[in-house]
Parts: C-alpha cells; structure tokens; sequence
C-alpha cells in the first residue's frame, strides 16, 4: 500500500448520488413549482442544518412556519429521506469490494443527520460492512469542511493525516481535509478514482 494507511470516504454523491430533488420530483409534476420548492423551501442550506446536528422536529416547525402552505411536503422530508437518496453510484460498490479484498483500512466522513443516519445504514449492509469506523456530522455536531471534524475522524481512525487518502466530491471539503495535511481526492466518478488509487499503490 506504500504509505498510504487507510482509505476515508464520503458517502453523499460519493457512493450514493444525494439531492432532495430525487425525492420531491415524484410528488411535485410541475417542474417549475418544483424548482421554486427546492430552491426556496427544502433547499440545501435548510437541510445543513441536520447535517449540523440540529432535529428535524425544530427546523420543520421553523419552515412550516414560513410556509404554511407547504405543509404536508415538508413534513414528509424525513419519513421519507431515504427517497433522496439513489442506487450506489456506478462502480463503487465493486471498488469497495476490492479495496477490501486486499485488506485496504476503509473509513468514512460524512454530513449526514444524526435522526437520518441510522436507518440509512441499516438500509445498505453490503456498502457499509466494508468499513470499520464512519464519523457522522449530525452526531458530532461538526462538519465538513471544518478542520476539527478531520482531527477527530483521524484520532478515532487511528491513521496520519499524510496517510491518509480522502474522498469527497465537494472542492472546499477536500480542502479542509488537505488543510490538516491529508492526501485529497475529487471525486468525479469510479472510473477515476480508481486509477488515482492505483497510482498511490492501494490497488
């Protein structure tokens, strides 16, 4: 493996494809009525407030209150979270498979809810069971690209920062993570990662 120790994943369009229009588009058929919802109601800034550590029972209260007439959508956006999450991105699941095959440490980081995380990892054993430790923002109540949240993922790891190999499709995480001195890696598709991690000797 050279000097690299262990390989440290995002999940979130990293192993699955995320947006909260996955899961709104199947009850919203008016495109623009969509668009306008997702960029006014449930828009990603609202959502990183669970990634943050906060409860949904407060941030929905805090949205209906705003927008009353939109209700009942907003009320579905944690029974059904899992609805905005897609099928494992192409070829990741079969890269897991052979990192852990040859015996490579896996971990991941990731912004996620601490309500929401639970039954989505339930819900994927055979992603999941590759790895032996993943550090949740929403349990942490830091995220990504806070320096402090990768000081804690790698004392928990147990790894070197310059051991290791992060990955994340966001370019100001990747950011935060070579800002404590880990090896970054934008994530664009299987395909490439995996020649990236050929290239550093882990495959």
């Amino acid at each position: 493996m050279g000097s690299i120790a262990a390989v440290i994943f995002d999940i979130g369009n990293v192993l699955f494809p995320w947006h909260p229009r996955i899961l709104y588009k199947r009850l919203i058929p008016d495109d623009q009525a969509l668009d306008v919802f997702l960029r006014d109601v449930v828009s990603e800034q609202w959502h990183f407030q669970h990634d943050a550590g906060r409860d949904f029972a407060d941030t929905s209260a805090e949205l209906i209150a705003q927008y009353p007439q939109h209700e009942a959508l907003i009320r579905l956006w944690k029974p059904r979270f899992a609805e905005s999450v897609g099928a494992p991105i192409a070829g990741m699941e079969a890269l897991l498979n052979d990192l852990s095959a040859r015996g490579v440490p896996l971990f991941a980081i990731t912004n996620f809810s601490h309500e929401f995380w639970p039954p989505f990892l339930d819900a994927h054993p055979a992603i999941f069971g590759h790895f032996r430790d993943i550090v949740v923002s929403g349990v942490e109540k830091l995220s990504k690209p806070d320096p402090a949240i990768y000081r804690l993922a790698l004392d928990r790891f147990g790894v070197r920062a310059e051991e290791a190999f992060f990955i994340d499709d966001r370019i100001d995480n990747i950011e935060g993570a070579r800002g404590v001195g880990m090896i970054g890696h934008h994530f664009r598709d299987a395909v490439t990662l995996r020649a990236a991690l050929m290239d550093v000797g882990v495959l």
